[in-house]
């Protein structure tokens, strides 16, 4: 299956418009912010899942939570591939763990290479590993861009009122 993520580049390049007027930030000032925020939003993501707590009987987050938690980096990688000018915009699943621990661990190694070259090939390896996730999930991706939307939404509603 093809995920075109066309659509959701133009969506999310509109909203880091407006966040660039509301902040008077460019690409360029934030791009290592935006780095971080990514590798913050992702940890909350583990977070979420509890797939790594080993000590604890304690299920995941409710699957809304888990979805909003990805789509956060989901909102990242985006923004950070608008900002190296990726030309790939359409993704299919690939080879992945089916371990949900083995495939963060994954994004997080393949993130760091991006983090040092910032490149269009170390962004696609980090972003095809990240996409990755959803299969493990057990959801349709169009289940992903209802989340994307949602939170979409949301992020303007924070730009209108001061966030």
């Amino acid at each position: 299956m093809a995920i075109d993520l066309s659509n959701l580049y133009q969506k999310q390049a509109e909203l880091d418009a407006r966040i660039a007027d509301n902040h008077h930030i460019t690409y360029e000032t934030t791009r290592s912010r935006r780095i971080l925020a990514l590798l913050v939003e992702f940890g909350e993501f583990a977070n979420a899942t509890r797939c790594f707590k080993y000590w604890s009987n304690k299920p995941s987050e409710a699957q809304d939570i888990v979805l909003d938690e990805y789509v956060d980096g989901l909102h990242f990688f985006l923004s950070l591939g608008i900002d190296i000018k990726a030309s790939k915009k359409v993704y299919h699943y690939t080879k992945h763990s089916d371990n949900l621990t083995a495939q963060i661990l994954e994004v997080y190694r393949l993130a760091a290479i991006f983090l040092k070259k910032q490149d269009e090939k170390s962004y696609v390896k980090a972003f095809q590993a990240f996409i990755n996730i959803v299969p493990i999930l057990k959801v349709r991706w169009t289940t992903i861009e209802k989340a994307y939307y949602k939170k979409l939404g949301e992020n303007y509603h924070r730009q209108d009122t001061n966030y």
